[in-house]
């Protein structure tokens, strides 16, 4: 703007105004891109999520209810992961799996993209589209992970998807099957072994009870089976072009 001082004009600047970002409020109905720049908006927000085009702001974590089987499973993970390769192991990752839905879950197990994964990771450090293999901690069967959450993953390719339902002390493992997802059945010894990943077994009472030596015990069986062997080879060997 101009100020006028008799025999001269003077230009006076006029701070830019900057549109205040709308904060995430808990239900929001919004679009992927305008979920992700109110979240980087809030400095101290540790998880929020854009599941079917609304917002879910995440609360306290227990330590009995959600961080310990948390840990049990990143630590099944990571065994299995450490001996094959080619293989990411995310915690709580920003998955982009499609334009309504920006998730942190639990826990990712993906192919690498030179290695022919389904995932692929953007210049700004996320993953975007299905990852193989998806794990949730959740209360109980009421969970939005058993309902709107198995919905998106489903819809978008996710491979396998395992829910821990700690205060049902049930553990469910669905894989994608012509669209739809199955659950999978433990064996004659309560294993359940993955169908995307051969060797991943998980003795299922003993996880459920805590017992992880055992649970050990059967992964490391499974890490040694031909199957799995067979799968490093292959892992090994690939290259996308």
């Amino acid at each position: 703007m101009y100020n006028l001082i008799p025999g001269r004009i003077v230009i006076v600047k006029t701070p830019t105004q900057h549109p205040t970002i709308p904060p995430l409020v808990n239900g929001d109905k919004l679009t992927r891109d305008e979920f992700h720049r109110r979240y980087n908006a809030i400095p101290n927000l540790k998880k929020a999520e854009l599941i079917e085009g609304i917002v879910y702001i995440g609360g306290t974590v227990g330590f009995c209810s959600h961080s310990q089987p948390h840990g049990y499973i990143i630590g099944c993970l990571g065994t299995y992961a450490a001996i094959t390769p080619k293989l990411g192991l995310g915690v709580e990752p920003t998955v982009r799996l499609d334009l309504d839905n920006e998730l942190q879950p639990d826990a990712v197990l993906l192919v690498t993209p030179e290695a022919g994964g389904q995932a692929r990771l953007t210049d700004d450090d996320y993953i975007e589209g299905a990852t193989e293999l998806i794990v949730e901690i959740a209360a109980s069967s009421v969970a939005i992970d058993l309902h709107a959450k198995k919905q998106a993953y489903r819809r978008n390719g996710v491979k396998e998807y395992i829910v821990w339902q700690v205060l049902d002390r049930k553990l469910s493992w669905f894989y994608l099957d012509e669209g739809e997802y199955v659950e999978l059945s433990a064996d004659r010894d309560g294993i359940l072994r993955s169908q995307v990943f051969p060797g991943l077994w998980l003795a299922v009472a003993e996880l459920l009870a805590g017992d992880m030596q055992q649970v050990l015990t059967v992964l490391q069986a499974g890490l040694q089976s031909p199957e799995c062997a067979a799968f490093v080879k292959k892992l090994s060997g690939s290259c996308t072009a």
